[in-house]
């Protein structure tokens, strides 16, 4: 069996739902509608992956000069661990390249050890540690502080 990666695009205003949708089922401190709204109508720029009109993941980030920062990059649960967060990094570190941006950086919280091997396998490495940085259940979680060179 074949794996169809999605279709790669926008998002747009219209997309506020389906975005906080995601958000509530694949994060415990999910965005808030505020957050998506402004970044889909701000400066932030965005891919998202589409199976025909079915949204499965996407990316918010934003750049300065020559750099870039991830914002977020979500795949909707029925669709994680099939490749699609990988094939979705790599478009966003293509964005990156295409806008002259040297680096891309990230934040991750340290106890996500999937997403972490993720951003390792894609050669991005810890240059800092934000303590506090993240809400968790029982206080608050380090946020590591991810570089890549596209």
């Amino acid at each position: 069996m074949t794996c169809q990666f999605p279709v790669l695009g926008q998002l747009t205003a219209a997309d506020v739902f389906r975005v906080l949708d995601m958000e509530r089922r694949c994060h415990l401190f999910p965005w808030t509608e505020h957050m998506i709204r402004d970044s889909l109508e701000g400066e932030h720029l965005n891919l998202a992956g589409f199976l025909e009109d079915l949204l499965v993941g996407y990316a918010f980030m934003m750049s300065a000069l020559d750099e870039m920062h991830l914002l977020s990059l979500t795949i909707d649960v029925p669709w994680q661990g099939r490749g699609w967060g990988r094939y979705l990094l790599e478009a966003v570190m293509e964005r990156a390249r295409t806008l002259d941006c040297h680096s891309l950086f990230l934040e991750v919280r340290a106890g996500n050890a999937r997403a972490r091997n993720l951003y390792e396998r894609a050669g991005f490495q810890v240059v800092g540690v934000r303590r506090g940085y993240y809400p968790g259940m029982a206080g608050r979680e380090d946020a590591l502080v991810m570089r890549a060179f596209t």
